[in-house]
């Protein structure tokens, strides 16, 4: 019998914690096994008796609760976790959360976590438009967290504006697309390529580039959790494999593009994350070039465009490029989109130092051969590979 999707439900200190029991019967309803995770302030506007009843499940309270003497609470919750909900979310909360704070069950939770995080705040106006609030919820949504917007109108505090926990509806609905992205790429052969590749001039010498393989390696490990079948094609990186993920290494960009002509035909959809050199020498010195005072001057051919070669003999398959730029950024994406016959080219900015190569975020603005553009900003690489996920899953269906 297949299991049940789990959601674990985080109830906060606002006067919005009664609508948790709502948000929890909805669940059930839906055949989803809820754990909830009730904090002390949550617990003065709502009792765990309630929410057990509707969950048919203990509430957690105690982050040192030896109920189950073999389990690590936090732990054993966060791996249990489909979907990771906090609804409502206080300041409080948030401000732990942005900054990695750990100090009850619920923040310890948190952090242990890998499920998908959904965030429903819920406070005063003037709170929520404070400015720590908002870049701590810009942080949250870099690192890959869904904000479930509040609504506006009357509140507890009898203030008008922005604030209100969002619809229970809208809560729901959020679980259930999060849900359904975890399996949306089941069936799916996504084969991604990752890292720089190198060029031999002498047997101790080559052309590389700055590429570290993050986002790649991002982009498999997220379509792997996803359900696909994935291989990933990687040149000189010093990044483990991600689990479920078939690993091949290349070293040169003409390996590279044998590599993803061998692979292509049986895939889905190929995403082109990997930063091949553009020149190579036609031929490498059979021995160490030694200095002889002058300089030295090295001759230079043209690799093989590998998207240019592959792109065009595309059937059913789905084809995302990258375009690393550092000047005219949306013309030369455009251009590249229509040349290669891409179905997307995702452009980012490798100038910039928090988006370009060797770090943890990124920035890309996604052009689409329909027609418009999407831009992600600034995310942790790992969030911003499941933005890129859900484009593709959309082209796939």
């Amino acid at each position: 019998m297949e299991k049940k999707a789990t959601v674990v439900l985080g109830v906060t200190g606002s006067i919005a914690a009664y609508k948790a029991a709502e948000i929890v019967s909805r669940l059930t309803k839906l055949d989803i096994d809820v754990r909830v995770i009730l904090t002390e302030g949550g617990a003065r506007f709502i009792t765990p008796l309630t929410l057990e009843t509707l969950s048919l499940s203990p509430v957690h309270t105690d982050q040192f609760s030896r109920e189950a003497p073999y389990e690590v609470e936090h732990v054993s919750l966060a791996k249990a976790a489909d979907v990771f909900l906090v609804a409502p979310a206080t300041a409080d909360f948030i401000g732990k959360a942005a900054n990695g704070v750990a100090d009850d069950l619920l923040t310890t939770t948190f952090l242990a976590t890998r499920a998908k995080v959904l965030i429903a705040p819920a406070m005063n106006t003037n709170m929520l438009a404070h400015p720590a609030v908002q870049q701590n919820l810009e942080t949250l949504r870099g690192r890959g967290c869904v904000v479930i917007e509040p609504g506006e109108g009357l509140l507890a505090c009898r203030d008008v504006g922005r604030g209100k926990l969002a619809p229970v509806d809208t809560i729901v609905e959020a679980v259930q697309k999060a849900l359904l992205r975890k399996h949306d790429l089941s069936g799916r052969r996504i084969l991604v390529t990752a890292g720089p590749t190198r060029e031999a001039i002498d047997p101790v010498r080559f052309l590389s580039n700055r590429s570290s393989g993050k986002m790649g390696f991002a982009v498999a490990e997220a379509a792997a959790r996803r359900g696909a079948e994935v291989t990933l094609i990687a040149g000189p990186v010093q990044l483990p494999t991600p689990a479920g993920v078939a690993r091949r290494d290349i070293v040169s960009s003409a390996e590279l593009c044998a590599a993803v002509e061998e692979a292509f035909p049986s895939c889905d959809a190929l995403v082109m994350a990997a930063a091949p050199a553009d020149f190579t020498p036609p031929a490498a010195a059979p021995q160490k070039l030694k200095k002889h005072g002058g300089g030295l001057t090295l001759s230079l051919v043209p690799t093989a465009d590998i998207l240019m070669t592959i792109a065009p003999k595309k059937e059913r398959q789905v084809v995302m490029g990258f375009a690393a730029e550092t000047e005219d950024i949306e013309r030369n994406a455009m251009e590249k989109l229509a040349r290669k016959r891409l179905d997307f080219i995702a452009a980012n900015d490798v100038s910039a130092s928090d988006a370009g190569f060797a770090v943890d975020t990124n920035a890309v603005t996604l052009y689409c051969s329909g027609g418009g553009k999407k831009s992600s900003g600034l995310m942790q690489k790992s969030a911003l590979a499941d933005w890129l996920l859900d484009e593709l899953a959309s082209k796939l269906r």
